[in-house]
């Protein structure tokens, strides 16, 4: 028979027992995401030179330099996150509907099922390096295949609108996998009565996917809209290994432009200012996308 002592003791493990599951995400999350964005906020706030013994405070100036017109870093930055907002804009929508388009057929029962669900999901665990030097390879205006076959002097990585084209071609080529695996997943998740339900009431294969699919995958739609805006946003080595920025800066991205200043140039304040608008920006679009997603289910 347990003592009062062994109760209490139960008890207070008891209610330790959750904060010590979350202990080792917690400690992880701190050290590797909550105390480098502290130290980023710290950086923005001084003009930051590793190379040299002092770095003086400057407040706010890093960051109202970025606002104003005719300053040094103003028109680089407005110019890359113009670039980060056309890649977005460009990719966002292939990839949310063409994975959808190929885990509803994924999701039937045909011989080889499972080869094409590697065959899709396979450029996926590609690294970035690897995938940007073959399609450097395959997408070179003088020496690379496509324009072999094609027979044609076509400047995929050097004139507009042929960079964007290639690198959203790419960009949709390596990840649409992932958004397939997600899709299929809440495919698995759509109770099949409610298909027979359909059936019964005579509704077409149309009627189906826009009254079942559809309301069924809505949380997968928002989380596969909001992870997918958000990558595409933070896009960085497929401009970097491709078109280094070209035609002019024209595609070159945020995250590059922030690398650049930072490691280039050696102004890590400056280049922590960027980042942190850059991440109020892509917090606004996040929270926007939930609000739209939040109207349609009310």
């Amino acid at each position: 028979m347990k003592t009062k002592a062994q109760t209490a003791s139960i008890r207070h493990t008891g209610r330790a027992t959750p904060y010590l599951f979350l202990a080792p995400y917690l400690l992880l999350f701190g050290t590797f995401v909550l105390l480098p964005a502290l130290q980023g906020l710290w950086i923005s706030l001084h003009d930051w030179d590793f190379l040299l013994p002092r770095r003086p405070w400057v407040g706010l100036r890093n960051y109202t330099t970025l606002f104003s017109p005719g300053s040094r870093d103003s028109g680089d930055f407005w110019q890359s996150m113009k670039a980060t907002g056309l890649f977005t804009l460009f990719s966002v929508p292939p990839l949310v509907v063409v994975p959808l388009l190929v885990a509803l057929l994924l999701n039937r029962q045909f011989p080889g099922r499972s080869f094409f669900r590697a065959v899709y999901f396979a450029p996926y665990v590609l690294g970035v390096a690897v995938v940007g030097l073959l399609w450097r390879f395959l997408l070179d205006p003088n020496i690379g295949l496509i324009n072999h076959y094609l027979s044609a002097t076509i400047p995929w990585t050097t004139a507009l609108p042929w960079a964007w084209i290639s690198l959203v071609g790419m960009t949709v080529w390596w990840t649409l996998g992932f958004n397939a695996l997600i899709y299929l997943a809440g495919l698995q998740d759509i109770p099949r009565e409610l298909y027979e339900a359909a059936k019964v009431d005579g509704a077409t294969r149309s009627q189906q996917f826009l009254h079942v699919t559809l309301p069924g995958l809505k949380p997968v739609l928002l989380f596969v809209f909001t992870v997918t805006i958000l990558n595409s946003a933070n896009m960085f080595g497929q401009s970097f290994l491709v078109t280094q920025g070209a035609p002019g800066n024209e595609t070159r991205t945020a995250l590059m432009l922030i690398a650049e200043t930072g490691l280039r140039d050696f102004r890590m304040g400056s280049a922590a200012a960027m980042s942190y608008v850059l991440a109020l920006a892509l917090l606004g679009v996040s929270a926007l996308n939930f609000r739209l997603f939040r109207q349609e289910d009310s």
